[in-house]
């Protein structure tokens, strides 16, 4: 009824003149209230609409921020590269006399959470600009014409607030832009390609000698998707990578986190930042804030390295869970555990940071791996190697219970994913292949073949070690935690016993 509420209001105030008019009554004055009733909450509604839509809630602006580029951590060659590019606002009398034409525009791409929404902010301050933001989800709808009607209204509003500030520049910060700017394919999204079109003709309007002159800052984590008309020169002149941090660029964001915090003088953040690996910022942003909540409910005065590590586990995994689970299903559990740490120590001695029964998320135990140092490219053995790690705990199962458990069934998706890195980047039997020629039933053959091969390792390892897991059970059945230098101790004197 609240839907059609407008609807059969209307009717009934038209069925009511009706019979008034019919009862001999002047209903023209009621008709003339109506109707300018009806224009002003039109008018109401549509300045409504348009605030909300142009300025309000989804756009804001930042007369005076203080955030600069020093404040963001982990990411030294975006900065460089943008403020290379910003400089093309502020010394604009070396440009001119070079003949350098002004940026239009600049594209970050990058996982979420990597700082592209803070690089634009600093880039507003850095030229000392008016700095509007709006996210490409605000364009959409249904109704042909207004994405492009929002467009215009951003790039006018950018201008007169400028113009208002006295300052002599515009950033557009643009979040999200390939909901707009996504790859034209013929079809019938008229509205979507109508405000493409309009943010390039707006982009096309902008002049190197028009003053305030605007930039237009976007940022997207699928580059791909985006229309080849949007990220030519001359529109996107710069396409800046905002990847994730390496050990030095962690250690750095998480320093500038632990500022205003009380930290423990026996607090390692170079440790911590090694046991993040592919963390982003956002992540490690969190990684301080959980730890600084876990100090608060152990009524701490700082943070501690157990604050810190239980804080990484919670963004890796989840909160911990109240999960009751029987001493046979605990039991099963810490087998299953012991074979992913066990092979890991194998294969990659030291890279165990804890070994933990208790229920964290969606998972029963986990093992918490260290990675020795940061690595982006990986050889067949490497992958190999993963790939036992994954399969380390169903081997243990089948070893101790003579057959596997769902608990079985995450492990098998990341071994499958390993073997898809494998075909794609032609480290398999199959050679150097297009995957999408594969077949099912050859990517069946490819994935059973590494799979059953490299199972059959793993389960001959652990059956050597089978004395590692009577000693570490018990521990880890009493204590539910155990960290990596003392499961490593444990797997040490089995070895000599």
């Amino acid at each position: 009824m609240r839907k059609y509420g407008m609807e059969i209001g209307i009717g009934v105030v038209i069925v009511g003149l009706v019979f008034l008019q019919m009862q001999g009554y002047n209903v023209l004055p009621f008709v003339l209230m109506a109707a300018i009733a009806g224009v002003l909450l039109f008018m109401a509604r549509g300045k409504g609409k348009l605030a909300a839509l142009s300025g309000g809630e989804g756009r804001k602006e930042v007369k005076s921020t203080s955030f600069t580029f020093e404040q963001i951590g982990g990411q030294n060659r975006a900065k460089q590269e943008l403020i290379e590019a910003l400089d093309f606002l502020v010394k604009r009398d070396q440009i001119e006399k070079l003949g350098i034409r002004p940026l239009k525009g600049i594209l970050l791409a990058g996982p979420p959470g990597t700082g592209k929404t803070l690089l634009a902010k600093a880039a507003a301050q850095y030229t000392d600009s008016v700095y509007m933001a709006a996210s490409g989800s605000e364009f959409v709808e249904m109704y042909v014409g207004v994405g492009a009607g929002r467009i215009r209204d951003l790039f006018k509003e950018a201008r007169a607030k400028a113009k208002k500030a006295g300052k002599s520049s515009a950033v557009i910060f643009i979040d999200e832009i390939e909901v707009i700017g996504g790859k034209r394919d013929g079809g019938q999204h008229r509205e979507y390609d109508q405000t493409l079109n309009q943010l390039l003709t707006e982009m096309d309007g902008i002049h190197g000698n028009e003053s305030p002159r605007i930039l237009i800052i976007a940022a997207t984590n699928r580059k791909e998707m985006l229309d080849s008309a949007l990220v030519r020169p001359g529109r996107f002149d710069r396409h800046i990578g905002v990847d994730l941090p390496d050990k030095k660029g962690r250690l750095q964001i998480l320093r500038i986190h632990a500022s205003n915090k009380p930290i423990d003088e026996s607090v390692d953040l170079t440790g911590i930042a090694e046991q993040t690996f592919s963390f982003s910022g956002a992540q490690l942003e969190s990684v301080m804030n959980e730890a600084a909540i876990y100090a608060l409910r152990d009524n701490a005065d700082s943070i501690t390295s157990g604050h810190l590590h239980m804080a990484i586990d919670k963004v890796m995994l989840g909160e911990k869970s109240d999960k009751e689970t029987s001493l046979e299903e605990r039991k099963r559990v810490a087998l299953h555990e012991l074979g992913h740490a066990i092979m890991a120590e194998l294969v990659r001695p030291g890279s165990v940071s804890q070994v933990a029964l208790s229920p964290r998320g969606g998972a029963l135990g986990y093992v918490r791996h260290q990675p020795l140092q940061d690595q982006y490219l990986y050889t067949t053995k490497f992958l190999h190697e993963q790939i036992m790690i994954a399969l380390g705990g169903a081997a243990a199962e089948e070893i101790f219970y003579g057959e596997r458990s769902t608990g079985s069934r995450g492990d098998f998706d990341q071994a499958v994913g390993i073997v898809k890195t494998l075909v794609e980047s032609g480290l398999t039997d199959a050679g150097i292949i297009d995957a999408s020629m594969m077949t099912p039933d050859k990517w069946s053959a490819v994935t059973n073949g590494i799979l059953d091969d490299l199972m059959g390792r793993t389960k001959e390892l652990l059956n050597s070690r089978q004395e590692v897991f009577g000693q570490a059970l018990q521990t880890l059945l009493d204590e539910e935690n155990v960290d990596g230098e003392r499961f490593r101790d444990l797997l040490h004197n089995s070895a000599v016993a």
